[in-house]
């Protein structure tokens, strides 16, 4: 891998890519960022998570004039997350030279996005839909582009986008830069790289390069009725910045989420079945870190880019193989390294086994955690969190109540006290799921009493894994 500083970037850019902490290229950055700077068309063949929209963000950056207020630089994707996230990445890319970008897509209000566009934006970022809404309105004029970009192309032709990406680069200038990145070289890839692109160089990264090295892949078998009880233990002793845990159906995910919600996670799920502002509600929550666990389906979760996801857990293993890549694709991403566990029932082991065969790549079988597991992770993180609040300087208020306390047991007693207090634990009782077996669900003691899910639930309440919890969720009305 390069380092930026190699690659004969501005200071700009270089001061922005330092501020996003990042020092070396990846793969895809490395080889494809030099021949975009030189002007030529480039086709990106590259995994999701290997830091292709840094390798196309970035040449756009270093190209468009910020004095020029055209849109100069257009981005098509093929959903709505994707468009989002790809524009907070080309914002951020841009940030030290000033460079204004946009995004518009489905879902929300065209009012707001046609004054935002009032803002002369250099860079828009579109799903074709929308953008073709805009372009029918007038509000968008594409004569000035420079740069034009198709991400996740083979997904937006699976999509059934064909026509309108068409529409869109023939309103371009013929005389574009065009840079295409997809996963896969499908037939209608490449007819419309030949259609529209000049003179393109390929850039390919394998996937066994995106895949193996830094994503630890591993299996629990465990029977239907137990994947919850096994999914909560891993969870305390692994204790995850991030997590994303897939399920197979839309009622899956809701039935999940609410589960872990009610034992006490900052969890929530995401499906198709979401309004476009509870998605958004839910994204921004998990990527400001007011989520320890989002639940997705394959569709939901399909263009999703999150930084800082360390573990994916497959609760219900994906049937075929490119769902399996594409889930554990979100952690490890961009070099980095994550965990990839999957749930298998033992007559799922057969299918498992093909996965590993299809990605040639061995998936080890890891023992059941056990109960006794997660007691000890518990209390080792409430021992951590106690130690973490003797560095707090403002406890003054409290020495009098502590030595109050003190008068009355030994010390030892008394931290002790504080450390089961932190690791309360609750009773398992069944709640009945309508699509697969049963999740089991731990229930509160003493709810009337103001009990342990009731205060994890309150206004404001902090998490002892951190962060807040703000209100009520949908989950639980």
């Amino acid at each position: 891998m390069a380092n930026f500083s190699e690659l004969n970037l501005s200071e700009p850019v270089l001061k922005s890519l330092s501020s996003m902490g990042f020092e070396s290229a990846t793969d895809i950055q490395s080889q494809a960022i030099p021949v975009a700077l030189s002007g030529q068309d480039v086709i990106g063949q590259a995994q999701t998570g290997t830091g292709k929209t840094v390798a196309f963000g970035i040449p756009i950056v270093e190209t468009v004039a910020r004095e020029d207020t055209n849109i100069q630089a257009v981005i098509l994707t093929p959903t709505r997350e994707l468009c989002i996230q790809v524009a907070e990445e080309i914002s951020k890319v841009g940030g030290f030279k000033g460079i204004r970008t946009l995004a518009i897509y489905g879902g929300q209000d065209i009012g707001r996005q046609i004054r935002s566009l009032r803002n002369h934006p250099q860079v828009i970022v579109a799903t074709p839909g929308r953008l073709m809404d805009h372009m029918n309105r007038r509000t968008v004029k594409l004569d000035h582009i420079r740069i034009a970009v198709l991400d996740e192309a083979d997904e937006m032709l699976d999509m059934g986008f064909v026509e309108d990406i068409e529409t869109i680069l023939a309103a371009c200038p013929s005389e574009r830069q065009t840079m295409l990145f997809s996963a896969t070289m499908k037939p209608g890839v490449k007819s419309l790289a030949r259609k529209f692109m000049r003179d393109f160089v390929l850039v390919s990264v394998k996937a066994t390069e995106v895949t193996v090295p830094t994503i630890e892949q591993d299996y629990y078998e465990v029977p239907e009725p137990q994947k919850l009880d096994v999914l909560t233990r891993l969870l305390d002793i692994q204790n995850p910045e991030l997590a994303i845990v897939f399920g197979r159906t839309k009622r899956r995910v809701d039935e999940l989420s609410n589960a872990l919600q009610t034992r006490g996670y900052m969890a929530d799920g995401l499906h198709g079945d979401l309004s476009q502002k509870q998605r958004d509600t839910v994204m921004g929550k998990f990527r400001e870190g007011g989520l320890e666990v989002l639940v997705a389906t394959d569709v939901a979760a399909r263009g999703l880019d999150v930084s800082g996801v360390t573990h994916v857990y497959n609760f219900d293993i994906p049937q075929d193989i490119d769902s399996y890549v594409h889930r554990i694709g979100r952690t490890g991403r961009a070099g980095k390294s994550g965990i990839a566990s999957t749930f298998v029932t033992p007559r799922e082991i057969d299918h498992l086994h093909q996965i590993e065969r299809m990605t040639k790549h061995k998936i080890n079988r890891r023992p059941l955690p056990t109960f006794t597991e997660a007691k000890v992770s518990k209390q080792r993180i409430a021992m951590e969190q106690l130690l973490d609040a003797c560095e707090d300087e403002n406890l003054s208020g409290f020495k009098s109540l502590a030595e109050e306390v003190l008068e009355g047991h030994d010390s030892l007693t008394v931290v002790s006290a504080a450390i089961k207090l932190l690791t309360k634990g609750t009773n398992e009782v069944p709640i009945k799921l309508t699509a697969e077996q049963p999740i089991r669900i731990r229930s509160p003691k003493n709810r009337e009493r103001g009990g342990y899910r009731g205060d994890r639930h309150r206004e404001g309440y902090r998490h002892p894994r951190g962060g807040h919890v703000r209100g009520r969720s949908r989950h639980q009305g």
